[in-house]
């Protein structure tokens, strides 16, 4: 990441952790637990890379700040809520995330649920506060297409059930669209929206998320194959041990990593049709396929 992405990334993550420590509810609000179940998961490190997106595509379109932070606050909180279900013994049975023990395992698996249940009912509040200039909703149709049933919870079932099964590309390419790129490509298009872009702005800004996506699962792919478990933060092969639908797993490390960085090509072109010469977002995506973690 160069100098001028990690600043970018830690400003705007200062301020959507900011706007997402007064949404909260504090730890000794009642019930304390479910606060702190809540607080505990949110505040647990993340890179914030979705509301970080919705934030530079809204400054590439001359947005306002105040418009943006509220969508971009509900992506961080329905990405969360998505992590703590995954973690689940049901799901993905994970013991650690982001570098510490799961919210199940701190706090149960009757609270993790219900801690991501208020979390995403929470998402939608704070999406629904958005300023009338930033079209709020249409931002929580967004929020909603990117996270429901056509969107995330769609590639969570499609995932579980390719488990052990020998899919192909297509399923795997399915799967990440899904479960990853759709509440990306929602981070992109919310920041669109928000500016107040046209509707050719906002579809440009859909595909370059998309792709922008894809290239960010299939990245993980590979990275849960080559990295370590203290770089990953999260515990490293478990995709291989679940025998998971993955790229590397179907096509081998070199076409992952192949099509990784072709995707973001494709998302760098629909980038030029939305934010011709801007310099912060393309070093986003050359970040996604170069990251080590």
């Amino acid at each position: 990441m160069n100098q001028a992405l990690r600043e970018a990334f830690e400003e705007i993550s200062a301020a959507v952790d900011k706007a997402l420590d007064a949404c909260l509810p504090e730890d000794s609000v009642r019930p304390r637990t479910l606060a702190k179940a809540m607080r505990y998961s949110v505040f647990a490190g993340g890179k914030r890379f979705r509301p970080v997106l919705a934030v530079l595509v809204s400054n590439a379109l001359g947005g306002r700040r105040e418009n943006v932070i509220p969508g971009a606050c509900a992506l961080e909180l329905v990405h969360t809520y998505s992590l703590i279900h995954d973690d689940l013994p049901a799901m993905d049975d994970d013991d650690l995330r982001r570098g510490r023990p799961t919210s199940h395992k701190v706090f149960g698996e009757a609270m993790a649920i219900l801690a991501g249940d208020a979390l995403l009912a929470l998402a939608f509040e704070v999406a629904a506060s958005s300023p009338p200039s930033a079209n709020p909703a249409r931002i929580v149709r967004e929020l909603a297409a990117g996270s429901g049933p056509a969107g995330m919870v769609a590639g969570q079932v499609a995932d579980m059930e390719a488990e052990g099964t020998g899919g192909t590309l297509d399923d795997v390419l399915f799967i990440h669209r899904k479960k990853t790129a759709a509440l990306i490509r929602a981070a992109a298009r919310i920041g669109a929206i928000a500016a107040g872009a046209s509707e050719e702005q906002i579809e440009y800004a859909g595909s370059f998320g998309d792709a922008l996506g894809l290239a960010f699962q299939i990245a993980d792919d590979v990275l849960d194959v080559t990295a370590a478990t203290k770089a990953l933060g999260k515990t490293a092969g478990k995709d291989a041990a679940a025998r998971k639908l993955t790229y590397p797993a179907v096509a081998g490390l070199d076409a992952a990593r192949r099509e990784a960085r072709s995707q973001a090509a494709q998302a760098l072109k629909y980038l030029e049709k939305i934010a011709p010469g801007h310099t912060i977002l393309p070093e986003l995506v050359r970040f996604v396929v170069e990251r080590s973690s």
